[in-house]
């Protein structure tokens, strides 16, 4: 997890850094963190959709950089929410502040706002190079930390470890063919300690929750801070630089503790001192609550056994707690990327944060045109065998519209909390049936709680999940035969398979997937759009056949 302002801190210092000729071995790569930097910090695209093409040729271009190094990356992602909370609010506030930054880049001024694809391009070009990667359950701060320390070998990443990204110079490799080498800036735990006294490392942590990270800092430690603010000036006095900063003057403080108990009895000592002061507060119970709030924080920090080095050595039993909710037969794909994230924090969370994206702002968000392709994804990862058998699901045709939008079909709201899709327009209709998922023995709908943009600000939005007109249990989904599961997707996106037939079999999705934008989109697209989008194509298609060795 992020600790406030210690990237600039460390980074900001050179005398915490070695020099290194790096190759010759393992590294683990904060997957996260790399695709953010190689995306941001070479220019491409981010008003117009992205450049996944330029992406995925950069990123082509980082592996080959290691592998011309005999560096063996290592990829480890994070996954779903942490289901503790605990960093909730931190990620509201992160959406809130990327949709005015994606408001100010549709406008033509700065800001930073990853394309939506970006990932996915990310995990399909590791598959096609036959990089190691783990998705973790939720945030991957902590297998990162304990896979690099049982390895002994170096974390690349943007906010912590050993190479931060700043200092790994992998586009100007050195020295001769057969021993290549990226010129790094290896940072290590043990410089800082030595730099403040010979510090004991185990405080280390300590000053991370002082400092303040995603999942905030324990009640009263602001109090706390402004103690140590003053203590720490009285017998560090800045060494010699002036002020120090909050994250140096708590690290002067600390260096004249041998062990963090000794640390804990004195936040101890100042709070009830404090207390006496402010009235009678600091009772022994608030003295002794800080104490073990920060001890408990810390234990966020402790190095275990990596529990993905067996994975990572070939193994099959996948590390770590299985998934809440994620059948069995899932969760290696969750593990290998092929799931997102998404997936994992609707069936555990029943929550979804839908990233900003660059558009009119004046508009409804673009996600709200796909909201009924995720109520289905919701009904199917949320409904349970019993459910389906309880649902009482009847199909009512009604030509009056989608809730008075006159735009030729779409959803209407049944009775009992149904929702019927309607036929539309140019043979590309949609299959009648989807009902609300209910909970067994309940006729109250299950909901997921999506947060998305609304004009400027991050709105919550409670949707019901969806059963389809021949549903699919998420338990036995990879056994469903090849039909049916096409009969779903037809469902979903509005589509007969009769209108597909004199589509070509790689073009069916597209085709398929065209239809049902231009039945949702808000404003309807305009010809001009469509014709682009099918140049574009047509465009590809030529571009394919015409490659050597193809054949049509």
């Amino acid at each position: 997890m992020g600790v406030q302002g210690l990237t600039t801190f460390v980074e900001g210092n050179r005398h915490f850094f070695q020099d290194v000729k790096f190759r010759d071995s393992r590294l683990v790569i904060d997957g996260c963190s790399l695709y953010f930097r190689l995306y941001f910090n070479h220019g491409l695209d981010q008003q117009h959709g992205g450049d996944y093409d330029a992406f995925a040729s950069l990123l082509t271009q980082f592996l080959s950089a290691l592998a011309s190094c005999n560096i063996q990356p290592y990829v480890v992602l994070d996954g779903g929410i942490d289901p503790s909370d605990k960093k909730f609010p931190t990620l509201r506030q992160r959406l809130q502040s990327k949709i005015k930054e994606a408001d100010s880049l549709s406008h033509g001024r700065n800001g930073s706002v990853l394309p939506i694809l970006t990932r996915d391009v990310f995990i399909q070009v590791l598959i096609q190079r036959g990089v190691p990667l783990f998705q973790c359950p939720a945030e991957a701060d902590r297998e990162i930390a304990c896979l690099a320390h049982q390895w002994n070998c170096p974390v690349l990443t943007n906010d912590r470890g050993y190479l931060p990204f700043r200092f790994f110079q992998w586009a100007n490799l050195n020295g001769k063919a057969s021993q290549r080498y990226i010129s790094v800036r290896r940072y290590t735990t043990n410089g800082l300690c030595r730099l403040y006294g010979g510090m004991n490392r185990e405080l280390l942590p300590l000053c991370a929750v002082l400092t303040g990270n995603d999942y905030g800092t324990p009640k009263d430690a602001e109090t706390l801070l402004g103690l140590l603010d003053t203590s720490a000036l009285a017998r560090g006095g800045g060494r010699g630089k002036g002020v120090p900063s909050r994250i140096e003057g708590i690290l002067l403080w600390l260096s004249s503790f041998s062990n963090p108990a000794e640390a804990l009895e004195e936040v101890s000592q100042l709070m009830q001192e404090e207390g006496r002061g402010g009235g009678g507060r600091g009772k022994r119970g608030q003295r002794g609550g800080l104490s073990s709030q920060l001890w408990a924080a810390m234990q966020e920090y402790h190095i275990t056994q990596s529990s993905l080095a067996h994975w990572f050595s070939g193994g099959k039993v996948l590390p770590g707690v299985q998934i809440s909710g994620l059948p069995e037969c899932l969760s290696p794909a969750a593990a290998q990327g092929l799931l997102a994230p998404l997936v994992v924090d609707v069936v555990v969370m029943h929550r979804v944060l839908l990233i900003p994206q660059v558009e009119n702002s004046k508009l409804a968000s673009s996600h709200f045109s796909a909201r009924a392709i995720r109520q289905a994804m919701y009904g199917i990862l949320l409904q349970r065998g019993e459910d389906v058998q309880a649902q009482d699901i009847r199909v009512q045709e009604n030509f009056r519209g989608r809730g008075g939008r006159g735009r030729g079909g779409g959803q209407v709201r049944g009775g009992r909390g149904q929702s019927v899709t309607l036929p539309t327009q140019q043979g590309i209709g949609v299959a009648a049936g989807a009902s609300t998922v209910q909970a067994q023995g309940s006729s109250a709908p299950i909901y997921v709680e999506e947060y998305d943009r609304l004009d400027l600000n991050l709105k919550k939005n409670q949707v019901e999940a969806h059963l389809l007109r021949n549903p699919l249990r998420l338990d036995t989904l990879g056994q469903a035969p090849v039909a049916v599961r096409l009969g779903v997707l037809h469902e979903v996106l509005g589509v007969k398979e009769s209108a597909l037939s004199s589509v070509p079999l790689h073009l069916k999705l597209a085709v398929a997937v065209t239809g049902f934008w231009l039945r949702e989109a808000t404003p309807t697209p305009s010809q001009p759009l469509l014709q682009a989008l099918v140049l574009g194509m047509v465009y590809g298609e030529l571009s394919w056949n015409n490659q050597p060795g193809v054949t049509s």
